[in-house]
């Protein structure tokens, strides 16, 4: 039995990526994904995992994927409590099989029959549980994912499924104790060890009255140990295969609750990230995924999510058409908003590769195959190289891993020597991107750079706004390069007083 909440036609296996690769870790550092992925575990550690692997994963995901995984996550918003309480129940179960770790520690069959009743006891009250929930709530759900998995649970667990699993398990308890067969081995040795059906139990009045015939049978002495210890072996040689069938039930049903529990993780953590971002008043939209090979990119609202989880007010948003735009250069004023705007382009082809909401008014874009960063970082204090060498070399290992229908974000890059050295290692690099069709988003100061790209088909000036009495509006505006960055401004508030 599966749930198929976050795939349509294949099961979802979790599998948290390693961070350990350059171009993994500086996409978490640059974008601030462990802000993000922090507001939707909401302090829950398995949360994080899941939520930040989903986010890290998502680029492999073709749109039916994205579109399967957005009517999902609308039925979650629209039926929140129902679907937080199948989450709980879900880690219930799981949590139940730890109560009885003190006898599954056991080697003898007869601890694994016991640990393993007693589980699968418990683990039908969550089935039930579950199967409740679905039967109220079924009507109001509507997308294909969660109609299929409550059509399976009305299939698969109805009544007689319970009735059938509780008499089984009533009768695994021996409680009139085991009748075995066996036959003889060599040196009159007992083997083929076989549990038997005992027959039906008659009414107590006929069994009180009727004549016993003769059994061969003998007593062993409560005091006779190494008596009680044959028995036991022999006990435990007739349950053993049954100890091990009803081991495999227990362990299936823990499969799963965990992988149940493990798609819907995702969709908790967005709906934790929901919560939050409605109530600081800031909009959300499914956003309308294009193919790979568009250049489809529009968006109106458009903010970083991670500055307003860390503010907690709502932040300025940006608007913007950029179809048919494979290179933005973004210029103008310090402290503007440029890299904040950089920032939630990047969060937003995550958010929306991986099925969520994003963080705007309107979205649309063509999804991608990976997502590179490349952003300033600080000086090397091993001394080993200097910030260009450093640079150069990221950028390096960023080449050896892009494809065609990648996303490059650019923050900065190349500004660590002089304006012409400069301008022309960065003009050499994102030239050669930019004729094999990539996607680029470049901030700089690098006023000679961004003047080669002047007049170019394909290429798109954004400009951070600034009033004329320097205040900053942080929009993005259409605009090719200014020849100052407005240094004086920050002089002026800095060292000035009113």
């Amino acid at each position: 039995m599966r749930a198929f909440l976050m795939y349509e036609n294949e099961e979802l296996a979790i599998q948290i990526r390693s961070c350990k690769s350059n171009y993994n870790s500086s996409l978490i550092q640059d974008l601030e994904l462990d802000t993000l992925c922090n507001a939707m575990a909401s302090g829950n550690e398995f949360l994080y995992k899941t939520t930040r692997s989903a986010l890290l994963s998502g680029l492999n995901n073709p749109i039916d994927v994205i579109l399967y995984r957005q009517e999902v996550l609308k039925d979650c918003l629209n039926n929140h409590l129902a679907v937080r309480k199948m989450y709980n129940i879900a880690v219930e179960a799981i949590e139940s099989k730890n109560k009885h770790w003190w006898i599954a520690s056991g080697r003898f069959p007869s601890s694994i029959l016991f640990n393993s009743v007693s589980t699968l006891k418990e683990l039908m009250t969550f089935l039930q549980q579950i199967k409740n929930l679905a039967g109220e709530h079924a009507g109001k759900f509507t997308s294909k994912g969660f109609i299929r998995f409550f059509e399976v649970l009305k299939k698969e667990l109805d009544d007689e499924y319970f009735n059938s699993v509780q008499h089984h398990l009533k009768e695994l308890e021996f409680r009139d104790g085991i009748l075995l067969s066996a036959m003889l081995g060599k040196g009159n040795k007992g083997t083929y060890y076989t549990v038997r059906k005992p027959l039906n139990k008659k009414r107590w009045l006929e069994r009180l009255f009727k004549k016993k015939s003769d059994v061969f049978s003998f007593r062993v002495s409560d005091r006779d140990i190494a008596g009680t210890k044959a028995l036991g072996e022999i006990k435990d040689e007739g349950i053993n295969s049954i100890a091990n069938t009803v081991a495999q039930s227990t362990d299936h049903i823990i499969n799963f609750f965990t992988k149940f529990r493990e798609e819907l993780a995702f969709y908790i953590g967005c709906l934790n990230l929901y919560d939050l971002l409605i109530q600081i008043n800031e909009p959300v939209v499914f956003p309308v995924p294009a193919e790979k090979n568009e250049r489809i990119h529009s968006f109106q609202g458009l903010y970083d999510v991670c500055l307003t989880l860390t503010m907690k007010q709502k932040i300025t948003g940006n608007d913007a058409s950029l179809n048919a735009k494979n290179l933005v250069i973004i210029t103008g004023a310090n402290k503007g908003g440029k890299t904040t705007f950089l920032r939630s382009i990047g969060l937003a082809q995550l958010m929306m590769q991986c099925g969520m909401f994003v963080a705007a008014e309107s979205y649309t874009a063509n999804i991608c195959d990976s997502l590179f960063t490349h952003f300033r970082r600080e000086e090397d204090r091993t001394m080993e190289s200097g910030k260009l060498d450093e640079e150069l070399k990221r950028m390096n290992e960023i080449v050896d891993h892009i494809t065609p229908n990648s996303l490059l974000l650019f923050n900065e890059s190349f500004a660590a020597t002089n304006e012409r050295e400069g301008s022309e290692i960065a003009r050499q690099i994102i030239s050669a991107l930019f004729e094999r069709g990539i996607r680029i988003f470049f901030v700089t100061h690098l006023i000679e750079f961004a003047n080669h790209f002047s007049g170019t088909q394909g290429v798109c000036f954004l400009r951070a706004d600034r009033q004329p009495d320097g205040t900053r509006t942080y929009k993005l505006i259409e605009g090719k390069p200014l020849q100052t960055s407005f240094g004086e401004d920050l002089y002026y508030k800095i060292f000035t007083r009113e």
